[in-house]
């Protein structure tokens, strides 16, 4: 799978943006990275489109912008030259695609039925635009037509929403899914950038889901444990659950068998994507330690971060 795919992959949400006015871009740009998401895919449905790549491509490089709604191999041609990283397009348009595939550029066709899956598979692609998702059937259509193509993954857009990200994001064959709905019309045209900074964060914690699962606090020996395990269950007349390194009291305490990372324990926060998450706040600064990441079936369960809070380490735990 080309690099860029894996970012995108990572990101789990790729805005999708329509700019009338080339100076809103940076500003755009900047709110969506600040609230998390250094990604947009903007679209040629107005005249604006190539100078507003430009202009995030300029300013803000760490930004990956991308072009949407490619419709000519032209407008391939402009979108990379203004700085686009990747291409989307709403159909399947031989031309294109193979153009973007003789030149090595990342390119995201629109597919709509298993017909045109079978196109872009003859194609070489391993990942396509699923479009429009929710006017041509929504998730439950994705699953069947995805169903007998294993090796290809989609880019669910069009009627993505809050309210049905995350079920789509679940999906195991969706590699991200595109939305409008952090930067709508209405803000744009008001120029809340704030609000789009505010959407952002929101739609990054909905796709991640952090919550406390239980706190773990340090023990030395398996009479130690059982100890403190034992007068928690009295307290509270939770149920205890004895496992190999560590007696668990109900589904909020965990007591070591021995000492595990932290100086008095850890706190074990729960994701819904372990890897997205690790990316999300290794892009905010924090670290993590490498040697404690556990892995199944070749996707990251849980990783011990480097900071603590108050002598206890943090823990992430893909739910």
């Amino acid at each position: 799978m080309h690099p860029i795919f894996s970012q995108l992959e990572v990101f789990g949400v790729i805005p999708v943006v329509v700019l009338d006015d080339p100076a809103d871009a940076p500003h755009v740009a900047g709110a969506l990275q600040d609230g998390g998401l250094p990604c947009a895919e903007v679209t040629f449905r107005t005249a604006a489109a190539a100078k507003a790549i430009e202009a995030i491509a300029t300013s803000r490089p760490d930004v990956l912008v991308g072009a949407g709604t490619v419709l000519t191999v032209d407008q391939v041609q402009t979108a990379v030259a203004a700085g686009a990283r990747f291409i989307v397009a709403p159909g399947l348009n031989r031309k294109v695609v193979e153009h973007c595939l003789q030149h090595n550029i990342p390119i995201l066709p629109g597919v709509a039925t298993p017909t045109d899956v079978e196109s872009a598979l003859e194609l070489g692609l391993e990942v396509v635009k699923f479009f429009p998702a929710e006017a041509n059937g929504g998730l439950g259509f994705l699953k069947a037509v995805a169903a007998p193509y294993r090796s290809i993954k989609f880019v669910p857009t069009g009627g993505i929403q809050q309210s049905n990200l995350l079920s789509y994001l679940k999906f195991p064959r969706v590699l991200a899914c595109g939305g409008s709905w952090m930067v709508n019309p209405e803000l744009l045209a008001a120029r809340r950038y704030d609000e789009i900074r505010r959407l952002t964060s929101e739609a990054i914690h909905l796709m991640l889901g952090f919550e406390l699962r239980h706190v773990g606090i340090n023990g030395s020996s398996q009479e130690e444990a059982a100890q403190a395990s034992g007068l928690m269950s009295e307290l509270l007349q939770l149920p205890v659950k004895d496992g190999t390194s560590s007696i668990f009291v109900g589904g909020g305490f965990e007591f070591t068998k021995k000492k595990f990372p932290g100086d008095h324990g850890h706190l074990a926060i729960g994701t819904n994507f372990a890897r997205r998450a690790k990316a999300y706040l290794e892009r905010r600064g924090h670290s993590f330690r490498a040697e404690t990441a556990s892995e199944k079936d070749g996707t990251l369960i849980s990783i011990y971060l480097q900071q603590e809070i108050g002598g206890f380490a943090l823990h992430l735990l893909q739910l």
